[in-house]
């Protein structure tokens, strides 16, 4: 080895290089910043306990600090600029947390609830009201979180938001995920204020009045009505998607309609976000230019396109207010208001910037929604069109040359088609990773259902509202109609056609950070070097591979059994299942379709004296599955016992790892992977850790034995 020497760069080479690479990226590096805070807000997300509340400035003190004090080390100071970014999102996080209102504990039994009515939604089989200052039979303190209870379908009551009703009730605590590491409800209600969901058991009745003066009630009481308006001209789907487009509640849509619509990559359309305010915008925009066009005085002596900006960013605040300010339109609005700020200034609106700087502000003011499908598929969407465009731009100026019919149609077409391809790819893995499956036909679905929309629906849909307060809504709401039909047509056909829909593997989810931070990395970048991260964008998407899905799933409350064969899923389930379990589960393992447990022709189940023995693989272990056995079969022979009821000490020691009704009140669901010699099983609790927005039940009770 004494002739072998290795030599390293030299320091000032790295340096040179990284210079010119600073150079050639100019105003790109702040990009980044939000980034690696939305990394800081996942990782808050995925520890398994609380951490400390200086957690996150204990970070971002010092690592700003140094990088302040490193303003002539380029690569230590854009390295801990990120650390800073980072621990900021950590701490926004830890910050929303601590501002959310503690868990509420419910009562078992049927309550009459007192309180005032929050919101109303229209169901396509009856009514849901949202209620807040919500009192328990006679308590004397009231909640301090909000309830959702669904009236009977028979029940006409009138009821507007701000009045104060009473009904009686079952309520329960929002529902644990369905597997672990599976969607999380309790964290969803947790940061929304809900203390938990039911039905009526009688009828409502309404107390008192609503009290004038409140903009939220007033807000929810013009949302009821507009929907209350429309379906009375609207019955069916198309006043529920009418609804949704005009005021965002989309409770009313039939789920066959839903599932068309998602089935055919339609579903953003009935997520109202940046199509939806920039139609809205577009159209008032454009409308007041025109009518500022038709003095002489205004269009010698004002700033026509000032002014006309100015109201569109009106009627687009107006528009996010009405339909309800969740984060896609939140995000939509924000890049709207900068995008007015640039033509009050004489410059580009839309750019990278202001969506690096709408994901910052958002992650400062809800944090919560950075690890949800909407957040991500947003922002995904928005940042593959800004710099797919950029990038295509002179292809685009080309094809559109120097006009004519033929050349504008086809510059029409072609960005239809960009738009769609941008927007879908982008979101695709997404949509994957929390759905199980990817629409093939989007395109095309996008190129006929959008431009319907923007020139036809959603311009009625608006003179609709301008005509409710004169009792003329009919007009427009009629031929409104008739495009919604026409979109239902098309989101229908399309998923009806073959392959519509391909069922996808769990991606882990270090696979969908890579994906993430890959989609960032070709997005940001101006220079070939951008072309880095196709590697890493390809090692994420084929991350399902080496995914290992677990043999056995039993749900939150043991009512449904799961198993997963080379064959399909097949499940054992009670008359009290729930059907939206089995579809996560579904959607979990990428398959289709879930057969029964007990059918026949299945190798891998072998049943007798009211059990069956369970053995996914020839060489796995077993599990036994105790139906209705005071003294099951195959005792000795397997590892795990899995039962809907209790079974404790139904197999004489030494006992197999028991699953049973008390484990999973414990502890949630369970997976179980079987393995030639060993077993594994993961627990809901094990999964999500002792967080504040986890249900557990009383500390008596969970420290029993059971």
């Amino acid at each position: 080895m004494s002739g072998v020497s290795f030599a390293l760069p030299a320091p000032s080479r790295v340096a040179g290089w990284f210079a010119s690479l600073q150079e050639a990226e100019r105003g790109r590096w702040g990009l980044w910043l939000p980034v690696f805070m939305g990394a800081g807000v996942l990782w808050y997300f995925a520890l398994a306990a609380e951490p400390a509340p200086w957690w996150g400035a204990a970070v971002a003190v010092p690592s700003l600090a140094g990088a302040l004090l490193a303003r002539r080390l380029p690569v230590p100071r854009a390295c801990l600029l990120a650390v800073t970014a980072a621990a900021l999102g950590f701490t926004s996080a830890q910050f929303s947390t601590g501002r959310a209102l503690p868990v509420e504990t419910l009562p078992k039994k049927a309550v009459t609830i007192t309180g005032t009515v929050r919101a109303m939604e229209l169901l396509p089989g009856g009514r849901r009201v949202s209620i807040e200052n919500v009192r328990l039979d006679d308590a004397e303190a009231p909640l301090r979180r909000w309830v959702r209870v669904r009236l009977r379908d028979a029940d006409a009551v009138s009821l507007e938001p701000g009045d104060t009703m009473r009904v009686r009730a079952l309520i329960r605590a929002p529902s644990p995920p369905a597997y672990p590491g599976g969607w999380d409800l309790q964290r969803d209600a947790f940061f929304s204020g809900l203390a938990g969901s039911g039905f009526a058991l009688g009828y409502a009745e309404r107390l008192e009045a609503a009290a004038p003066g409140r903009f939220a009630t007033w807000v929810q009481w013009l949302r009821a009505t507009i929907a209350g308006r429309i379906a009375a001209v609207l019955p069916g789907a198309d006043g529920a998607i009418a609804t949704t487009l005009l005021t965002g509640l989309t409770a009313g849509i039939p789920a066959a309609d839903r599932t068309a619509f998602r089935d055919s990559g339609l579903a953003h359309l009935l997520a109202v976000a940046g199509l939806h305010i920039g139609i809205v915008m577009g159209l008032v925009m454009g409308g007041t230019r025109r009518l500022l066009g038709w003095s002489e005085y205004a269009s010698l002596h004002w700033p026509a396109k000032q002014v006309a900006a100015l109201a569109a960013l009106a009627a687009g605040g107006a528009y996010m207010v009405l339909t309800g300010m969740h984060v896609p339109i939140m995000r939509s609005f924000l890049m709207a208001a900068l995008y007015t700020a640039g033509v009050l200034a004489g410059r580009r609106g839309i750019s990278l910037r202001a969506l690096a700087l709408a994901a910052t502000i958002l992650m400062l003011l809800s944090p919560q929604e950075v690890p949800g499908v909407s957040f991500q598929m947003s922002f995904s969407a928005v940042l593959a069109l800004i710099a797919g465009y950029e990038v295509l731009r002179p292809q685009l100026r080309a094809l559109r040359g120097s006009g004519g019919r033929v050349r504008g149609l086809l510059h029409h077409l072609a960005l239809l088609g960009l738009t769609s391809l941008l927007a879908g790819t982008a979101s695709a893995p997404f949509g994957a990773y929390h759905f199980g499956h990817i629409q093939l036909y989007f395109i095309l679905a996008n190129m006929a259902a959008v431009p319907l929309t923007a020139v036809w629906v959603m311009p009625l849909g608006l003179l609709a509202l301008a005509a409710m307060p004169f009792g003329l809504e009919w007009l427009p709401l009629l031929p409104m109609g008739w495009g919604i039909e026409a979109i239902l047509w098309i989101a229908r056909h399309t998923a009806a056609l073959p392959a519509a829909t391909l069922d996808v593997p769990h991606m882990p989810g270090w696979g969908l950070a890579l994906v993430g931070f890959g989609i960032a990395w070709l997005g940001l970048w101006r220079t070939r070097w951008r072309l880095a991260a196709l590697p890493v964008l390809l090692a994420g998407l084929l991350s399902p591979l080496t995914a290992n899905p677990p043999d056995l799933l039993v749900s939150p409350d043991a009512q449904l059994i799961g198993l997963r064969t080379a064959a399909g899923l097949f499940v054992e389930q009670t008359e009290r299942a729930d059907k939206f379990t089995v579809e996560e589960w579904q959607q979990y393992l990428g398959l289709g379709h879930a057969g029964t447990l007990g059918s026949a022709g299945i190798e891998a189940v072998e049943c007798r004296d009211g059990a069956c023995r369970l053995r996914p693989r020839p060489d796995s272990e077993a599990a036994l599955l105790v139906r209705d056995s005071a003294h099951p079969p195959w005792c000795g022979e397997v590892a795990v016992l899995v039962s809907a009821a209790p079974a404790r000490g139904l197999c004489p020691k030494p006992w197999p790892r028991l699953i049973d009704r008390f484990t999973v009140w414990r502890s949630g669901a369970q997976a179980v992977w079987l393995k030639p010699e060993s077993v594994v099983i993961l627990s809901d609790r094990a999964a999500r850790g002792d967080r504040p927005w986890v249900w557990l039940p009383p500390p008596r009770a969970r420290d029993r034995e059971p």
